[in-house]
């Protein structure tokens, strides 16, 4: 009988980034060490359909024009009936019920809503199935831009000025826009509260093309953010949970974003390798800068409640740091930051999986 840890990998999901959670699942998959670790895929498609798939359908890349995506294969995954099992299933598309065995954790690799923003998180809870990095909390609170700079101001900490509209404000008063930049700096970052990858974000230069900013970003979400323009360098921090309910741990080096020919890091130079965007790693940073970064970016995960892991991105300044944002699922692509960083700190791809699972599996250690 096998003594492997079964583990349901779960990406795809509802949100404007199932690309990218295809991607990230299959470079874990290419990762995991299989020593010690049965790997069930479990894609979720972009209706909401739970599927299971083929390892060898997993091919999936980034590629201008298309998009990878969980396909409906007819399949349906059954999660245990109850917390008091483990028991997972699967509907073929024939119609035949297939036992599956047990499970022993779940490795959630969903980006955005519905998966990155507690929903996925809470029904793992429910069925008593540990998983893999944030709870509902800190996923929450998190996803959400708006309420995660409230709760990083109240614990001290610097972010950029800013302030929050919604799409029920502004058909109350559509003048509000005239006002939106009161006391703001340009260029203005509009965003959505509630997404990630850059989607939906844009750049402007001056009030005119406000408007078109807010039209795109409220595409997304129904809640967006309008925020000051910061003078600093784009820099990005990994964490990861303590074992044993010990102190968060950062990366020993830090990664820089440098924009030389783009308006800012959009989806095109994160993932298709658009022109005009160097990662720098390691990023040139005194030892003070180094160690303010790691300080404050452990400040942040506490604030926020994350465990497992987090990646926390800051502007550097000539004043000192600024949070940006705190990713509670950092993307695993083979262009991405978060396992970059770990690599250049001694920490292998594999051996990141591995202590990821190991920590989900410890009580101490997990997400709340």
């Amino acid at each position: 009988m096998s003594t492997k840890i079964r583990v349901v990998l779960l990406h795809g999901g509802r949100s404007s980034e199932h690309a990218i959670s295809c991607v990230t699942a299959k470079e874990v998959l290419k990762a995991i060490d299989r020593e010690r670790f049965d790997v069930i895929p479990v894609g979720i498609t972009q209706t909401g359909h739970m599927v299971l798939v083929a390892e060898e359908d997993m091919n999936y890349a980034l590629i201008a024009g298309a998009l990878p995506e969980v396909v409906d294969n007819g399949s349906r995954f059954h999660w245990p009936e109850s917390a008091q099992s483990r028991e997972i299933s699967v509907t073929t598309a024939d119609g035949q019920l297939q036992a599956l065995g047990t499970v022993d954790l779940a490795f959630p690799l969903l980006h955005g809503p519905f998966g990155e923003d507690g929903t996925l998180q809470g029904m793992l809870q429910l069925l008593s199935i540990p998983f893999v990095g944030n709870g509902v909390l800190s996923s929450a609170l998190c996803m959400d831009k708006h309420f995660t700079k409230a709760v990083l101001a109240a614990a001290g900490l610097r972010v950029a000025p800013g302030r929050t509209l919604t799409r029920a404000q502004l058909q109350r008063d559509p003048t509000l826009i005239a006002r939106l930049d009161t006391d703001l700096s340009y260029p203005l970052y509009i965003k959505p509260a509630r997404s990630g990858s850059s989607i939906g974000v844009s750049r402007v230069a001056d009030a005119s093309t406000l408007p078109d900013a807010l039209a795109e970003a409220f595409k997304f979400d129904d809640v967006v953010l309008i925020e000051s323009g910061v003078k600093g360098r784009e820099v990005e921090i990994a964490v990861l949970g303590g074992r044993s309910g010990g102190s968060p741990r950062t990366s020993s080096v830090v990664g820089e974003i440098i924009c030389s020919g783009r308006d800012f890091y959009d989806f095109d130079a994160k993932y298709l390798g658009a022109e005009g965007v160097t990662l720098e790693l390691p990023a040139k940073v005194s030892n003070s800068q180094l160690e303010c970064l790691q300080e404050t970016a452990i400040r942040a995960f506490e604030a926020t409640g994350c465990a497992g892991l987090a990646r926390v991105d800051f502007f550097l300044t000539e004043d000192g740091a600024i949070v940006n944002e705190v990713n509670t699922m950092p993307g695993f692509t083979p262009i991405s930051m978060y396992p970059k960083l770990w690599e250049a700190s001694g920490l292998s791809y594999t051996e990141l999986v591995t202590e990821l699972i190991e920590l989900a599996l410890d009580p101490l250690s997990r997400a709340r």
